[in-house]
């Protein structure tokens, strides 16, 4: 797959790439839980959830229906975004991250639309996630790119109180369908 450049004259210049350079892996799982311990007091129970996440990608993907990507700002690591089978007509979008210092330059937007254009082209007739309300900055993004809001609950996870909730996108252009995912 080839890098998609994001033009930003003022702010420096962003790629998206295919995951899978040295290093790729690690800085997924570790800029996770760094950013979410720092911004909202995440324990390690969410870096190990990024850890098996990013483990079972690397271990067993099907890399035509699967695929990860890493958004790099000025040559440096700055997001990723992983699309992921659910079943055999629904990809789910995992573990989204923009570092906050690379925030404000359109990459969130492009890893979700990168995401998204790969899984139209895979087959899939929608596309899922589970986030946390407090995330807003990326429910804006998931909602710009037509996502919607299926359902949501309480629970107490990474030692902290939280509202999970599941998204899903109809790649057909039809409203989503409704009905409950899971993390």
């Amino acid at each position: 797959m080839r890098e998609v450049p994001v033009a930003d004259a003022e702010r420096g210049r962003g790629t998206i790439r295919p995951l899978g350079a040295p290093g790729d892996l690690g800085w997924v799982v570790m800029r996770h839980g760094e950013v979410y311990a720092e911004q909202f007091g995440w324990d390690g129970e969410f870096e190990a959830l990024v850890a098996r996440i990013a483990a079972a990608y690397a271990a067993d993907h099907d890399p035509a229906r699967e695929a990860a990507w890493i958004a790099e700002l000025d040559g440096e690591r700055a997001g990723c975004v992983f699309c992921v089978a659910e079943d055999a007509t629904t990809a789910k979008l995992r573990i989204l991250l923009v570092d906050p210092g690379a925030r404000g330059h359109g990459l969130g937007r492009r890893l979700v639309g990168t995401c998204l254009e790969f899984a139209r082209a895979a087959g899939y007739r929608r596309v899922t996630l589970w986030t946390n309300d407090v995330l807003t900055s990326a429910r804006r993004i998931y909602e710009a790119a037509g996502f919607t809001l299926v359902d949501e609950e309480p629970h107490h996870s990474f030692g902290q109180d939280l509202v999970g909730q599941n998204w899903e996108c109809a790649l057909d252009g039809s409203r989503a369908s409704g009905g409950s995912t899971r993390r």
